[in-house]
């Protein structure tokens, strides 16, 4: 059959044959590192009515039991408030057999896994939170996005009462920094920042809302955004040449240790799934995050912006959150 020459009345059909053979062959050959899985093949974009807010907090692929606490704690009023929608950020490059199928069962169960081309690791954070701004740009309508990770509390109700009282699609709003020294050495070390030797005043990466218009540029322009290690610092240099509405807010309690319990918090970083169930507990029975008292673990401050930022953030305040 091979060596049999290709009958007259076929050959009309030749180009046509090799033309699909091709398209098959780069279609296995085009490498799964472009695509994203998961909700890229489920979702059509915009889908849904359009969003007050959406959550995306980072996650890794080990972590269902804090998912699934979140779920039953902060998340849950999603249950009746339909003006935000929530997902689970993950990498899927690295997952063993075990993971996959976990993960496989947690996604078909919630629908609130985002899944994407990366190996998940400290070291891909930035490109992570990158890639899922470009993915939530792509296939949702809504009009502001909060990043945080999942050993953040949020008082989700009020900040969407909050961010529907003010419209600002420039907003960037979180804790800010602009003291921070450049590292230069250990796990954070960032070799290639060079646009000085402090970072550029970010939010911290506990919790930060960027309004639609922020998410717009960053999505656009990701192809030119330089990938550094610090996730938040990175946001904080790719918005600084813009007319971002930067909203230093010490209801954000978003530095690498908690600053105690404020009734006051919107965001709660540094939250141990006891400490969730605990805080959800409370806001339940009473409205209140704190059983009791407040506590107050380590002084805050409030931006002041009228000053260089290696003189913006002096913790004086007794007063602040």
């Amino acid at each position: 059959m091979l060596g049999r020459a290709i009958p007259r009345s076929l050959k009309r059909f030749a180009p046509l044959f090799g033309a699909f053979v091709l398209g098959y062959i780069l279609k296995c050959l085009d490498s799964p590192q472009e695509q994203l899985s998961g909700l890229e093949n489920d979702l059509p974009l915009f889908s849904g009515p359009s969003l007050s807010l959406l959550v995306l907090v980072i996650s890794s692929p080990g972590n269902s039991a804090v998912r699934e606490t979140i779920r039953n704690t902060w998340l849950s009023v999603s249950k009746k408030n339909h003006n935000f929608k929530a997902y689970f950020v993950m990498g899927n490059r690295n997952l063993n057999s075990k993971e996959e199928y976990d993960i496989a069962l947690e996604k078909g169960r919630y629908d609130d896994i985002m899944l994407l081309p990366l190996f998940d690791s400290y070291g891909t954070l930035t490109n992570k939170v990158l890639k899922s701004i470009v993915f939530s740009h792509k296939h949702f309508q809504f009009d502001y996005l909060l990043k945080c990770d999942d050993d953040t509390f949020v008082d989700i109700e009020r900040m969407i009462e909050e961010l529907q009282q003010k419209p600002d699609p420039a907003l960037y709003w979180g804790f800010f920094d602009g003291r921070a020294p450049v590292q230069t050495k250990g796990k954070w070390a960032e070799p290639g920042y060079r646009l000085c030797d402090r970072y550029i005043p970010y939010a911290l990466g506990g919790g930060y809302v960027l309004g639609k218009t922020l998410v717009d540029y960053l999505a656009t322009n990701s192809h030119m955004l330089e990938i550094y290690n610090s996730e938040d610092a990175s946001v904080g240099a790719w918005l600084a040449g813009t007319t971002a509405n930067r909203k230093h807010d010490p209801r954000f309690d978003t530095e690498w240790k908690s600053r105690g319990c404020s009734n006051k918090f919107l965001v709660t970083h540094k939250q141990t799934v006891a400490d969730m169930k605990i805080k959800w507990k409370r806001l339940v029975r009473s409205g209140s995050l704190c059983d009791g008292e407040e506590t107050k673990v380590r002084l805050s401050y409030q931006y002041d912006w009228s000053k260089p930022p290696s003189e913006c953030c002096v913790r004086t305040d007794h007063h602040v959150p």
